[in-house]
């Protein structure tokens, strides 16, 4: 609003400006006179006659007879006159007070015309949101009176149906998109609308119909980034989590590596694996140097790819993915205080990686030797994003343990044996503690 008003105010000035610099600016003297714009005239007109004679338009009395004439005329236009001495009388209205009325008076009356003829409550944001609302509706209602005299306009229904999905009116988008025929069965975006409708008003439910939409919006457009995630979720939703993953995976591959969308998803993923007890994808984990180029770099060429990534974060404090990786290679590399800070600047991802915060835990366990405090507490987290997470759950046993809870210890690692792969060689050595949790309760006496 203060925006508009000095734009406003600057524009009025600029055009009080213009009006008024003639008023104050003295006209120069000079010019020509009557007279001699006369003179000037008959010079013309007897060059033109001399011409006529040369060429034998005109006789030589017609010359003479035209001539007197041009000459009488001549005399009556220059005749000698005295001119009226020009006054030199003050008035009130000079050029400076009339140019400071006008600067005076136009502001007001601009002011004043706005205020009668504008809309001065355009100005307000909310005034003008609930007023574009109000016309909103009044087009999507004028749109829904034209179809009713013209029902096979499908691209009209759809139209409507997309505008009472935007004014959240589901019932009546539904019922829109069913009217708007065969052409939503063939337009992927189209069929992922009303499958979104309908899941709306099933509440939020993907399961049958929309399902089923979604599946033939995925035939159309297999690289549909939208019907990808919604399949994902329909998976999910019943309970299929490893086809969850697979939708989600594949969407994954199509995002920007570092946007928060891929991040968001990222997260989906890790909460569908750990709900369904499924391995941990190496895509999960992202290394310091590209997989398997390790192999072929010296430590001191590792030690520089991680440096420059640190360089690049002191110029792009916010990229909290890339604070991610450098802590995850700062932790392989066993520099323990560096990845312990960069863990701090994550952010928001702890909040929903459970991945990184169990990597967050290990770290500060490794280099204080013992679990409790922040550690435990970064673990319980990780466990209430993901339940089953594997990692979470082996570290939540090794802090029971360490307090001589060795029940839930046991508790703990037996749940990661009910996730492990059949024949997995981890399961070995997670039976092995449990043995060893037991044998510690029974002879300590403890539950």
């Amino acid at each position: 609003m203060n925006l508009f008003i000095g734009i406003s105010a600057l524009l009025t000035l600029l055009v009080v400006a213009w009006v008024i610099r003639p008023l104050l600016v003295k006209p120069k003297a000079g010019g020509m006179s009557s007279e001699k714009l006369n003179a000037a005239i008959h010079r013309d007109q007897l060059q033109a006659l001399k011409g006529d004679l040369a060429r034998g338009v005109i006789s030589q009395q017609d010359f003479e007879t035209t001539l007197d004439e041009l000459q009488l005329r001549l005399l009556d236009d220059t005749e000698s006159f005295e001119a009226s001495p020009k006054k030199n009388v003050k008035g009130f209205w000079s050029g400076k007070h009339t140019a400071a009325a006008v600067a005076l008076s136009m502001p007001i009356l601009a002011v004043g015309l706005y205020l009668q003829l504008g809309a001065p409550q355009a100005i307000n944001p909310v005034a003008a949101g609930n007023r574009n609302s109000e016309q909103l509706t009044q087009m999507v209602d004028t749109l829904a009176a034209r179809l009713k005299d013209n029902p096979g306009d499908s691209k009209g229904w759809v139209m409507l149906a997309r505008s009472y999905k935007a004014l959240e009116r589901f019932q009546e988008a539904a019922q829109a998109f069913e009217k708007a025929g065969d052409i939503v069965k063939t337009d992927a975006s189209l069929l992922l609308d009303h499958a979104d409708v309908l899941g709306v008003l099933a509440g939020n439910s993907l399961a049958g119909k929309p399902k089923q939409m979604i599946e033939e919006a995925i035939r159309l457009d297999p690289q549909n980034p939208m019907a990808l995630m919604m399949d994902g979720v329909a998976f999910y939703q019943s309970g299929d989590y490893e086809k969850a993953v697979k939708r989600w995976e594949k969407l994954l591959d199509l995002l920007p590596p570092d946007s928060a969308d891929a991040q968001q998803v990222q997260a989906n993923i890790n909460d569908a694996r750990a709900k369904g007890g499924l391995a941990a994808s190496a895509s999960n984990v992202l290394p310091p140097v590209p997989a398997g180029a390790a192999a072929g770099m010296s430590p001191e060429m590792i030690n520089q790819m991680v440096d420059r990534l640190a360089a690049r974060l002191k110029d792009n404090p916010d990229d909290l993915a890339g604070w991610a990786r450098l802590a995850r290679a700062y932790k392989v590399q066993n520099r323990l205080d560096e990845a312990i800070a960069a863990y701090a600047k994550t952010g928001k991802l702890l909040d929903t990686d459970p991945d990184l915060l169990t990597q967050y835990a290990d770290a500060l366990a490794t280099r204080s030797k013992s679990l409790k405090g922040q550690p435990e507490e970064l673990v319980r987290k990780a466990l209430a994003i993901a339940p089953k997470h594997p990692m979470a759950l082996m570290m939540a046993g090794q802090a029971a343990y360490q307090n001589g809870n060795f029940a839930a210890a046991i508790g703990h690692w037996k749940n990661v044996l009910s996730i492990l792969p059949v024949n997995s060689p981890d399961a070995e050595l997670i039976k092995a503690e449990i043995d060893d949790a037991q044998r510690k309760m029974a002879s300590s006496g403890k539950p």
